[in-house]
Formats: C-alpha cells, sequence, structure tokens
C-alpha cells in the first residue's frame, strides 16, 4: 500500500522518472530555462532545488590542507616515503552527492561554478514556473520553468519599481514638511486685520459731525422762538384761500 506518498508519478515506474527528472535538472541547469508541462515542471522544481541549495553550500566552504605520504621510486630502486600537505575542499562530497543525481560532468560543473555564485545571497525559491496555455493536440497545460536570478528583464522590472518607491518616499516626506508652512499662511489674516484698522477709524470720524449737526438742529427752533417776541408782531396763520 502507498500510504503518504503524494508526490507525482507522472505516469512512469520510478526508474523512467529519476531518469526524466536528472535530463530535465541537468538541461535547467545548462540553458537556465526550458519548456514543459506544468506537472513535470513542479516536480522538477522538487528534485532541483536541494541540489541548489548543497551547490551554495559547498562553495562556502573552507579549503582545508591535508598531510598525507606518498611513496617514490628513485632510479636506483630505493623506495622512499615523502609526506606531501594537499589542499582538499570540502566541496568534493557535495559534488559526488549531486553527480550522483544528475549523471552529468558539465551540469555539476556550471552548477557549482555560475548558478551557486549568482545565487549566494539569496535563501530559496531558486526556479518560477510561468504558465503559458496548452499544447495542441492534447491540450496538456504547459509551463515554462527557468531560474529566477537569471532572467534580466524580470531584474530589471524589479529595479525600475524600487525607483518609484523611493520618489513615493520622497513625496511623503514633503507632506511632513507641510505644518512649517502652515503658519506662514495662518500669518495673513493678522496682516489684513492690521489694514482694515485705520479705515475703521476713519469711518468713526464722521458720526461725531454727524452728532454735532443734531445739536444744532435741536437749538435752531430756540432761537425762532424768541425772535418773534421781541419784534412785538403777531403771527398770521395763512388762510386756506390764500394758499389756492
Amino acid at each position: 500500500m502507498r500510504h503518504n506518498k503524494k508526490f507525482n508519478h507522472l505516469g512512469r515506474t520510478a526508474g523512467h522518472r529519476k531518469a526524466l527528472l536528472a535530463n530535465m535538472a541537468s538541461s535547467l541547469i545548462k540553458h537556465k530555462r526550458i519548456k514543459t508541462t506544468v506537472a513535470k515542471a513542479k516536480a522538477l522544481q522538487v528534485y532541483i532545488e536541494p541540489l541548489i541549495t548543497k551547490s551554495k553550500a559547498a562553495n562556502n566552504a573552507v579549503i582545508t590542507p591535508v598531510v598525507k605520504t606518498v611513496e617514490v621510486t628513485k632510479k636506483d630502486g630505493e623506495i622512499k616515503q615523502i609526506e606531501k600537505t594537499i589542499k582538499v575542499n570540502s566541496s568534493t562530497p557535495a559534488r559526488r552527492l549531486v553527480f550522483s543525481y544528475l549523471k552529468d560532468k558539465d551540469a555539476v560543473k556550471e552548477l557549482f561554478g555560475t548558478v551557486a555564485s549568482k545565487v549566494a545571497d539569496r535563501p530559496g525559491g531558486y526556479t518560477r514556473v510561468l504558465k503559458i496555455g496548452f499544447r495542441q493536440g492534447d491540450a496538456a497545460e504547459m509551463a515554462i520553468i527557468e531560474l529566477v536570478d537569471f532572467n534580466e528583464a524580470a531584474l530589471s522590472g524589479a529595479k525600475k519599481k524600487e525607483t518609484k518607491r523611493s520618489t513615493r518616499r520622497s513625496r511623503r516626506k514633503s507632506s511632513s514638511d507641510a505644518p512649517t508652512t502652515a503658519p506662514v499662511a495662518q500669518q495673513q489674516p493678522k496682516e489684513k486685520v492690521i489694514e482694515e484698522s485705520p479705515a475703521s477709524s476713519i469711518e468713526e470720524t464722521p458720526v461725531a459731525e454727524e452728532e454735532t449737526v443734531v445739536k444744532i438742529a435741536t437749538e435752531q427752533p430756540i432761537i425762532e422762538d424768541v425772535v418773534p417776541e421781541q419784534e412785538g408782531d403777531i403771527v398770521r396763520q395763512p388762510k386756506i384761500e390764500d394758499v389756492e
């Protein structure tokens, strides 16, 4: 029984499936992008990403010197043992392990050389699957699987987005500086109040003149009442006929 075996068998036996994934992995390492079905691309991701992690860890390993004894035969037939220091790179076991999966020396060399140095700063997710539609004939869903760090178009687009973000941040900083300019706008109404104050004082002066005029007008009827008393004339009221 096959309990807890949830990986995709791809309709092949174990040997056929391993050979298929090994060939696809080596071609992906060499060409950096291949076209296949979505099911095979997802299975290839699970197969190749641990191998890339091993190559990256092996490149960061330290080279250790090892002392070995070597037998040297001279012309006289004498055999002498000479000690030699040999520098052993700890990536050798990792290379042998990866070669047991890929079965391709050129792919192993490319993986531990170019790919490992390019992926050194990435913590994971070395591959990307892009769906491109359906294949004509059997209508199988097709996809492109590629190494993320070797897609120059995607990397250039990411740099452009970062520059846009920097401009947005600068605008946010300018908005934070807005409160410094706000007090200047608040000072303008104060200047207007100062300009209007002389006008208000000018308008108040005619009011005082009007009060004096009113006082004079009230005093005039008193003088008219006194004049007829001094002359002793009788004030004649006009008749209705005379007015006509």
